[in-house]
């Protein structure tokens, strides 16, 4: 399995060309799942585990895996399935989300595949497993279903969407409230939206959201064909890297064309981390990379965005 990783390095470019790799796998049926490629460390064979008293009874166990502990998470329970139990046949999915690594115990692995981000579809509504759903795609005519981790990892470990006292500047907050300032978020994953929007509500700023990059770049083509001018009603664009139909790197790369849209300010927001994101953002022309469900800094970079919006001269 290692092998099928072993290019991983390589395959940044896809992102660039709003392409994506799927690592497919099974979790003890015949239905295919998936997860982004490039949020995968590694594929292992489940080692011995050890219990932690007390912990989420998601979670099966910690690995010791290369002088780390992590923590192992039952992925077929944590979507609202009954537990694995064909451990022989087990693997673990090493993967980091939000700065963090965790494992998540699955059953057989299927493959890797290339698609276009354009064949990656919104999840069927109120069905099922949908709420644990980011995306549904078909790979030789077999559905697909593309997990929300992040939502898994928030039933597991809460998230925080308080500011802290000493990152706000009040000032700034009753000026936003009084112009009514708003922030584009193109997201596809319920629960990173609902992040966003409770901590950005800490600011006093609204926040307009789209499931999708073609969505906002649509919207913000739209507004700009009617004759308002983006920059003057939208603090900034900020935008999920993974979506269906268009990624963040694509939307910004065309806002970056469109003369009516290129001095809006863009921040990449994404689970992924790491030196490749940081080189797409300067590829594309976002202004900003901030890692997901970090309420201060994504409130740090949303306030001295708006100090400078405020210090720009009245046209």
């Amino acid at each position: 399995m290692s092998k099928l990783l072993d290019s991983i390095d390589q395959r940044t470019r896809l992102v660039g060309e709003n392409r994506l790799e799927l690592l497919m796998f099974r979790l003890g049926g015949r239905q295919l799942f998936a997860i982004n490629v490039f949020k995968v460390q590694e594929v292992v064979k489940i080692p011995k585990l050890r219990h932690v008293p007390h912990s989420h009874h998601h979670i099966r166990g910690v690995a010791h895996l290369r002088g780390q502990a992590v923590p192992v998470i039952d992925l077929r329970a944590a979507i609202g399935m009954s537990p694995l139990k064909d451990l022989d046949n087990a693997n673990l999915i090493v993967a980091e989300y939000n700065r963090s690594v965790q494992a998540f115990l699955i059953g057989e692995v299927d493959r890797i595949v290339n698609l276009n981000w354009e064949l990656i579809l919104p999840p069927p509504k109120g069905t099922g497993r949908s709420h644990f759903l980011t995306a549904i795609t078909r790979i030789e005519d077999q559905l697909v279903e593309i997990l929300d981790v992040e939502r898994v990892l928030a039933d597991i470990i809460p998230y925080n969407t308080q500011v802290s006292a000493d990152v706000l500047d009040s000032d700034l907050v009753q000026e936003a409230r009084r112009r009514k300032l708003k922030v584009l978020l193109a997201e596809d994953s319920p629960t990173a939206v609902k992040q966003v929007v409770e901590t950005l509500g800490n600011i006093g700023i609204e926040v307009l959201s789209v499931q999708d990059g073609l969505q906002a770049l649509n919207l913000l083509r739209q507004w700009s064909a009617s004759g308002r001018k983006v920059t003057d009603e939208i603090l900034m664009l900020v935008t999920d890297a993974e979506m269906p139909e268009m990624d963040g790197y694509r939307l910004t790369a065309e806002v970056r064309k469109d003369p009516a849209l290129r001095d809006l300010y863009v921040v990449l927001h994404t689970s992924l981390s790491g030196s490749f994101n940081k080189a797409m953002v300067e590829k594309v022309g976002c202004n900003d990379f901030l890692s997901k469900f970090q309420p201060d800094e994504l409130a740090a970079v949303v306030q001295k965005r708006l100090r400078a919006f405020l210090s720009q001269p009245a046209n």
